[in-house]
């Protein structure tokens, strides 16, 4: 008898393929984030410019990757859910390994003047484009992978690939900032760009074999005339909203991680390696913490976690930045790795499945992938940028970041409260449950009209 195979689940094979994508997507933003702290200031700008200035550009190039998100979300979000899941993986893959790897190619401002930071730019627009659908894929193929009862744990995996990323970055990065500054400025800080190929090939072998979840081959067997993007702007809007408001939440972190940096080093004189083992110790909590996160997530509920993580880390981001004023080193890393480690670990843990379980398997990609990529520029256009700019010239004000991040916290709590939880539904009844009576009247109807030859 002849037929085809009945698609199974692999939760193991699907964590692991998303947790090392994640792992690059991390060690991209971290390696960039540090060195945007560190030295891109006098490498792609003119070094006559005040401290403060230097490092404000060089953050807005930071930033430059997540404005051009949403975009890259419309585009790669209806791929993924029209040719599958593991067709956008390997190309995010690609794209950010390659872009990664450019960056340490670039010539400085010294050698070629204002091409430089013009290059950088274009080449974090594309990195930004990239990354934009590589969460949201990798998120919808772990969690149509994972038995129900542990979806997201399966889920967390993808995240516990930031705290990875990050401590790869930072564990490559922290040698070389201990380098004498004519080497760092000359050679030194390209190496950890040019070492993303190695994290590249690793997660090209993983992927290969990876298939498609049966989630969404079931879907494949459904022929409508209602686009993926479209109904999910259609029917799912209030989702996406959602989704984008709660992943505000990410600015905190982009603040531990970017601007805490310069903050300390720049504007208080710091030690320059002693700091980057902060988000090291976090980072080292996070990747532990992380699968236990969502864990907790499959017993008590996404929202209730979620909300438990953002209140933590939004509150905690005060006391941290205002540690930094008193150098007092042991305050410093109890409350960044409390702040980071402990709880945006929480968040970060309970945000795959609470956002993802907001949508049908139809749509998944495409609503994900455009809530977060909002919510993610937005938190990333605003973060770095604001908080540097409310530090001053000198930057040495700690209220006003602090501030930033307390708003950032509150935006995405008082939006987690009015989403519904879905911990207790199968991704059958997820389907019939995310879905609208209109919208199913209309996918219905689209699905019994005659296909054109």
């Amino acid at each position: 008898m002849t037929g085809t195979a009945t698609p199974r689940q692999t939760p193991v094979k699907a964590a692991i393929a998303s947790w090392i994508g994640t792992t690059l997507e991390y060690y991209d933003f971290a390696v960039y984030g540090t060195a945007s702290a560190l030295v891109f200031n006098v490498l792609f700008f003119p070094p006559d410019l005040p401290a403060g200035v230097g490092v404000l550009l060089s953050m807005a190039t930071f930033g430059v990757g997540f404005v051009v998100r949403p975009l890259g979300a419309f585009i790669l979000g209806p791929i993924g859910d029209r040719f599958g899941r593991k067709f956008v993986m390997m190309l995010t893959l690609f794209g950010i390994g390659i872009c990664t790897f450019l960056i340490g190619c670039l010539p400085t401002y010294g050698q070629v003047g204002a091409l430089a930071p013009i290059l950088l730019i274009v080449i974090r627009i594309i990195q930004g484009l990239s990354v934009s659908g590589e969460q949201a894929a990798a998120i919808s193929m772990s969690l149509e992978h994972a038995p129900d009862r542990r979806r997201a744990f399966t889920t967390s995996f993808t995240t516990s690939g930031s705290a990875s990323g990050g401590l790869l970055a930072l564990a490559v990065f922290i040698p070389f900032s201990a380098l004498p500054e004519e080497q760092l400025l000359s050679w030194g800080w390209r190496v950890p760009f040019w070492l993303s190929a190695v994290v590249v090939v690793a997660a090209y072998i993983i992927r290969r074999r990876l298939e498609e979840p049966p989630a969404f081959i079931n879907t494949q067997a459904i022929k409508v005339q209602l686009a993926p993007m479209s109904q999910a702007l259609r029917f799912h809007w209030t989702a996406i909203i959602r989704i984008a408001a709660c992943a505000m939440i990410a600015g905190v972190s982009y603040v531990f991680a970017s601007f805490s940096v310069a903050f300390a080093t720049t504007g208080y004189g710091l030690d320059r390696p002693t700091m980057l083992w902060v988000p090291v110790a976090a980072s080292l909590l996070a990747l532990v913490y992380t699968p236990l996160g969502g864990l907790l997530a499959d017993k008590i509920g996404r929202k209730t976690v979620f909300i438990i993580g953002a209140l933590g880390a939004g509150l905690t981001t005060v006391p941290y930045l205002w540690s930094i004023t008193t150098g007092n080193w042991p305050l410093i890393f109890i409350l960044g790795i409390l702040c980071n480690g402990l709880f945006y670990s929480t968040a970060n843990a309970a945000w795959p499945a609470f956002f993802s379980e907001m949508f049908p398997s139809r749509v998944r990609v495409s609503g994900l992938a455009t809530g977060t990529q909002i919510g993610f520029a937005l938190a990333g256009a605003i973060g770095p940028v604001t908080s540097t700019a409310l530090a001053g010239d000198d930057l040495q004000n700690w209220f006003g970041p602090a501030m930033l991040a307390v708003g950032l916290m509150l935006i995405a709590v008082i939006s987690a409260l009015t989403a519904k939880e879905t911990r207790r539904y199968t991704l059958d009844e997820l389907d019939d449950v995310q879905q609208t009576e209109r919208e199913k009247e209309v996918v219905t109807a689209a699905i019994v009209l005659p296909q054109k030859a």
